[in-house]
Parts: C-alpha cells; structure tokens; sequence
C-alpha cells in the first residue's frame, strides 16, 4: 500500500526532523490526541527549494501585459519534480510545508500548481513556525491553504528586482565595464556605504585634551578622576598650551571630597531576537558575517541530530521581524527560571514586548529556543562551535525575557577644590543580578560603559576628606571620522530605514562583496573604486529611483500587498519613474561615461600618443588608452612610488618592485609590462614543516583576508591565519611563532609545532 499522506518540504534536513516524528511512514501522535481524521502513513519529500522561478537568461516579465510574469521549470528539476507528480497521483492527502513566509509561500503555491491535477487528493498547506512534535500534529490537523496574498507580496519583490536587475545592468556595462549588476536594494545600500566613505574622506578632525588626576587619602593609597569641569564650566580643552596653562593651575590647588551622589537604578532585559537584532549581535559579539548568521540559524530551525533525542529543531523560525512570544513559551519559561534559580529572580509580570516598527511582520514569533530546558551547555557536544556559539546566544537572550530586572548602585565621587574645579570617577555595584544570571554578565551584556562597569571604587570614602593630588595625566586626543559600515552596523542602518527586508541582507551583502563593490577590510566594507564609480553613476542617472526615501516608501507599499492590495498596480507605481529615468540614461549614457567614469589620466599614450583614461574591469580600476580598440595598450594603477627590494626577477635578473593585484601585494618585475616576472612576498619567518627550507609569505583569499602560507607550495602546503613571529620556540626551538590577537581574551603569542603558548591581557 502506498503511503495514504504525502508531505513536501523544502530541505533534507528538514525532512529527516519531521521524520523523527513520522517513523516508518507514521504519524508519532503520543499524548496529542488520537488519529482520527489524518492519513495512516506519509510520505516526506524534499523540493529542494524553488522549482519553478522566472528564467534565468531572459527578463521573464511581460512588461506590457500587466508585468505577467513568465515562470518556468527551473534547470536541473526535472527529476524532483517527476517524482513529486508521481507521489501526487497516489497519495489520498497532500500537505505543503515550506518555509512560513513570503518566499515558503511562493514556493508552496509553484508546488500547489506542479501536481494539481495529478490526482483527487485535496492539497493543503501547512506552516511550521517550530519544527516540535505539537507543531506538526497541530499544523496537520488543522490544514489551510495557499495565502495568496503572500504570494502576490513575493511575486512583486521578484518582479521589480528582475526589472531592475535586467533593465539597469546592461547601461552599466556600457558605461562602465561588462559583467556588473544593479539590485533595487542592492544599489541603495552600496549608496549608503559609499556616502560614509565621503563623509570620512571630508572629515577634519579636531585636536582635544583630556586630564586625569591622581589622588591619595588617608584610607586611600590611589585613585584616578577625570577634571569634568574647570572655572565652574564643563572641560573643553582644544590646543597643549591650553592643557599645560591648567596642568599648572590644578597642580597648585588643595583637594579633597566635595561630594558623593548614590543612586540606584534597574535594568530591564531586552525583547528576544528578530532576525535583524540576532544579524547585528552575531556580528558584534560573535563575529559571524551576515550569510553565516543565517545559515547556522537555519540548521539550528531545521533540526540537529541530538544523539538519543533524534533530529530536533532548536529554534523557531529565524526569519521575523516579531519580538512576540507565544503565551505557552511564556509560561513554561517562568516556571523553569522558578524550578532553576528560585521565585526572586521570576519578573513579577510576565513580561510582554510590542514591535516598535510599524511595518514589523507579526505572523511568527520571535527568535526562541523551542525548549528551554535544551541547556546549551547540556547540548553542546551534538553541536559544531558555531552553532553552539548562536544558540546560547539565542537561548540567553530569550532565557532572560521573564527574569528579574537587574539592580545597579552607583556611586559617583566629586574630588574638587571648592571654586570651580572638579574631578569626578564613577563606579557601579551589581546589587542583584537578577536576568544577568543567564547572560554571562561582562560578555553579552553590559550595565553600562566599560569604564563604570570595571572602575572599583575605595571603601571609606566621605564627603570632606582631603586628597592630595599626586600626578596629573594630560592626555591629546582627535576626534575621530564617522566608523565605516561593519555588516552589523549596516544591516541596523538598513533596518532602522526601511531598506529591504532582514531576510534579505545576508544576500545584500554576499552580493556587493561578491560583485567587487565592496571589499571586508578588518571587519568593515569599505567601496571600491568600482563600487564607488558604479554607485556615482546610479545615483546620478536615477536619484529618486535609488533613494532612501523612495525605496523606503516602496518596502511599505511592498508590505502593504500582503493586506490584499493588487501587487501589479504597486509595481506600476515604481516601474513609470524607472522607465523614464532609464530612457534617459541611454540617451546620456556617453555624457556619463566621460564624465564619471573614463576620466583622463593626463598623459598620451607611448604607442599611439593618444590619451590615456582610466578604465574598469570586475578586478577593479587601470590605465588604458582612449584609442581602444585599436590601440591595446593598458597598465595597471600601482602606488606613486614603487618600493624596490633586494630581489633580481627570476625571468630576467632586473630588480623586483612591490606591486599590488586582486589577492594582496607581490614583486613583479620592474621591467613590466615587457617582463611578467612576479614573485610571493615573504615575511623572512622560516616554515615550521619539518625539512622544509621555504619561508612564509603573506596571501589574499578572493575575499580579501589575509593569510600566510609556505613559499614552496605546493611542495609544501603549510598554512595558517595568524601572524608569524621570530622565534625561537622557548621548549622545542621551532624558528617561528605565532600570535593570535583577541580583545576579548587577549593576545595568544604559540608554537605551531608544539604545545607551548603564552596569552598577554590587552
């Protein structure tokens, strides 16, 4: 007999979680009720994502018939999708279970029409926000069906990317070099990276002047205050001679304790995770990058092999914009932090979060463990170090939802002279840790700045006690450019804005990265000179189109589809200013193109005396002549003055120069182009493999990190990601070492070939 239900999901992973509870082909229903109205046995099967989507080599929308789109069969899903119409033909109930939102939705509904038809069973749709055992019994005992809605809201983002996508790439490979691509999105989001560089280069920084204080009691033997205020004023200290002329001043003063200000404040914990807040915190305090984030998220969903327990799935689903928490989870949550750390540490209420966006999608829950008592620490040898690393900081950040609030004293100290000078230290004592139980206080949370947190104040302080003032500690600062964009501090920018969608900035991202747009430079994304050329001539062409505010407008209007408005008239509304912007972009496109992007270099041409311009490639910006293609001449952009080394070219014994390509710096010959002789760079640190005689030579990946591998590879194919160092090692004398540099937990100076390390605080 074949199976009477047929369930279609989109991954393996997913399949095999929801098999733990369908073993052998049944329905596991335990203490949820009895079977009755559901199929005896099921069938799992695995899409494998999208089936159907727009074509890949041609625009696929019939722009003049209403923007119909024109979908297809995608390449290479012939196989899956004969297998689901022949399981369709036999089975009795069919249940679509793809991912519970807009694009599980589209996909659901492409499903819906591959296999209707194929049979007499009714099909139904089915949602997972939790992949749990009452999940599913509940979602298969109460089937819907295809949220039509949802899907128009997929198919307009879908159409409007293609349109822009198929429609703006190409002026871009006129103007600028073949092979780019613009996004509706993407674009907005590379403007936003390339005006912070402007702001950056155009920043002039100022000088400032801070002062410390060094001060001893008689129950005190040191303490440091920072001067807050001089000549009754708040301190603005701007030149030397200014610091110097008070240094003189404060040194002729007597001191002593003016005054001593407690307070007493508590501190809530914050909502559980949507998608863009766990993007942001993985970033921040894990260092995971955007894409990773997420796929680690979906693995943890999907469902991780738990030994005896099986596949379960961890977490709710990753893809939200909901700070929500089901009333169920609410309540099993208080009782287990009651069963674990007592009544006190129970928050009186239960503690309700409300989405602070308008636009906010609250049809999932937030982010959550799906069981609280699933202990990261109890699971963790089932999970790789990044998954535990996400999971318990999902787990915390839940945990700690319907805890106490945290009860901080403060002490603030005023040493000053009694006529207008002050200096003042703060300092702060947990006196409850309340949720900071579960959140590993001083590592994923903070009470305050790292200053208050950390400074320890005297016992014995009190108000008229006399402080000499030991040494005084004038400090010059600058200030400082606004910070580049990290993928965190995007991804918030983008979200508090409006742009996009959370579930999209992991492919935002990977795609300006990948398109060379822009590069990772010490976790930041700096634009690169194409990025910053293609964004210049974006905005110039189409400066509504690609604005924040009317992209921000547009996500709205996006959203807004879901409520049943008809998605064909919003697409309209963003297609008729596009479609006279791009007209007239064609018409200007060479204006652009000498203006923006060929500019001259201010020199002729040695072969045909014509000008040089600046040209583009996908690996970025170079010199060629304006004569092309008749004249092939062209040469690569290297620094103003080309550092020369004590090396002869290995082609042809001329000195080798420093020079610049897509994976980092090398020495290439000082007679190129005639001469292509090229060499590694070393760092004059030995390679520890034993017998080895090359050194270590500092690499680029595609992506642009930097690592170190042996000279003679590949003979010798020893590498590794930290910096190398003179030895000797101190126990088995390798000639080189390595440093593993942390802020967090400090530099790890270690021997690659044997165990010996040493860490310095930082």
């Amino acid at each position: 007999m074949p199976p009477e239900g047929l369930i279609i999901v989109e991954s393996p992973t997913k399949a095999k979680t929801l098999g733990k509870y369908i073993k052998s082909g049944k329905l596991e229903i335990g203490d949820n009720g009895d079977e009755s109205g559901l199929p005896s046995t099921f069938l799992i099967i695995a899409s494998g994502g999208h089936i159907i989507d727009l074509p890949k080599k041609k625009i696929g929308v019939n722009i003049e018939e209403n923007f119909e789109p024109d979908y297809e069969l995608l390449p290479g899903k012939s196989k899956i999708a004969k297998e689901l119409k022949t399981a369709a033909v036999k089975a009795k109930f069919i249940y679509i279970a793809t991912d519970p939102d807009r694009e599980g939705e589209a996909i659901a509904w492409h499903l819906k029409n591959l296999i209707e038809g194929q049979g007499t069973a009714k099909i139904h749709r089915i949602a997972f926000h939790e992949i749990t055992k009452s999940a599913v019994i509940n979602a298969l005992k109460s089937p819907g069906s295809i949220d039509m809605p949802k899907v128009d809201a997929q198919q307009a983002r879908r159409v409007l990317d293609r349109l822009v996508g198929y429609q703006v790439s190409p002026l871009l490979w006129k103007t600028v070099t073949r092979g780019l691509s613009a996004g509706r999105v993407q674009s907005v989001a590379l403007r936003l990276i390339c005006e912070r560089e402007v702001a950056i280069d155009d920043f002039v920084s100022e000088e400032y002047w801070s002062i410390d204080g060094e001060f001893k009691g008689e129950k005190v033997t040191k303490l440091t205050a920072a001067l807050s205020k001089y000549d009754n004023k708040k301190i603005e200290i701007s030149t030397q001679d200014q610091s110097d002329s008070i240094v003189k001043h404060l040194n002729s003063e007597s001191y002593s304790i003016t005054d001593i200000k407690r307070t007493s404040k508590k501190k809530n914990p914050s909502p559980p995770y949507s998608t863009s807040t766990l993007q942001q915190d993985a970033g921040r305090r894990l260092g995971f990058h955007v894409k990773r984030t997420m796929s680690i998220a979906q693995k943890l969903y999907e469902g991780i092999n738990l030994g005896s327990l099986g596949s379960v799935g961890l977490i709710t689903y990753m893809r939200t914009d909901s700070v929500r928490i089901a009333n169920e989870a609410i309540s099993n949550l208080r009782d287990w932090i009651a069963d674990m750390h007592g009544t006190d540490y129970v928050n009186k209420t239960a503690r309700v979060f409300k989405n602070k966006k308008s636009n906010a999608q609250d049809a999932h829950e937030a982010i959550r463990p799906t069981d609280i008592k699933l202990h990261p620490n109890d699971i963790r040898a089932y999970l790789s170090v990044e998954e535990f690393k996400l999971y318990q900081l999902i787990w915390q950040r839940f945990a700690a939802t319907q805890m106490s609030p945290a009860k901080i004293n403060g002490t603030t100290v005023i040493i000053g002279n009694g006529n207008g000078i002050d200096f003042r230290v703060s300092g702060q004592v947990i006196a409850f840790d309340g949720y900071l139980k579960v959140m590993n206080y001083g590592k994923t949370d903070s009470v305050g700045s790292k200053d208050e947190a950390e400074t320890n104040l005297p016992p014995g302080l009190e108000v008229g006690m006399e402080m000499n003032l030991t040494k005084l500690l004038p400090k010059q600062h600058f200030t400082q450019p606004p910070p580049r964009f990290t993928e965190a501090s995007l991804v918030k920018e983008l979200d508090e804005l409006g742009i996009g969608r959370p579930s999209t900035y992991a492919t935002i991202i990977s795609t300006l990265i990948d398109r060379t747009y822009v590069e990772r430079k010490d976790k930041t994304l700096p634009p690169t000179d194409l990025g910053i050329t293609v964004s210049s001539v974006l905005v110039d062409r189409f400066p509504d189109v690609f604005s924040v505010d009317f992209t921000a407008r547009m996500e709205g209007e996006l959203d807004k589809i879901e409520t049943g408005i008809n998605w064909q008239s919003v697409v309209r509304e963003f297609y008729t200013p596009f479609s006279k912007a791009l007209e007239i972009a064609e018409e200007q496109r060479f204006d652009v193109k000498k203006r923006l992007v060929a500019k001259s270099v201010g020199r002729d041409c040695p072969d045909c005396g014509k000008d040089l311009i600046y040209r583009f490639s996908r690996r970025g910006k170079f010199i060629s002549c304006s004569g092309y293609p008749t004249c092939k001449f062209a040469e690569s952009i290297e620094p103003e003055e080309l550092i020369t080394v004590d090396e002869k070219c290995p082609k042809c014994g001329s000195e080798m120069v420093v020079r610049f390509g897509k994976f980092g710096r090398f020495l290439g010959c000082s007679k190129y182009p005639k001469c292509r002789g090229i060499m590694a760079i070393t760092t004059g640190k030995k390679c520890i493999k034993k017998d080895c005689e090359g050194e270590l030579a500092e690499r680029r990946t595609k992506r642009g990190k930097v690592f170190f591998g042996c000279n003679k590879y590949p003979k010798c194919d020893f590498v590794t990601w930290d910096e190398p160092l003179d030895g000797p090692c101190p126990e088995c004398k390798a000639p080189t070492l390595f440093i593993k540099r942390s802020k967090k937990s400090g530099n790890k100076t270690y021997c690659g070939a044997c165990d010996w390390s040493k860490i310095e605080e930082v």
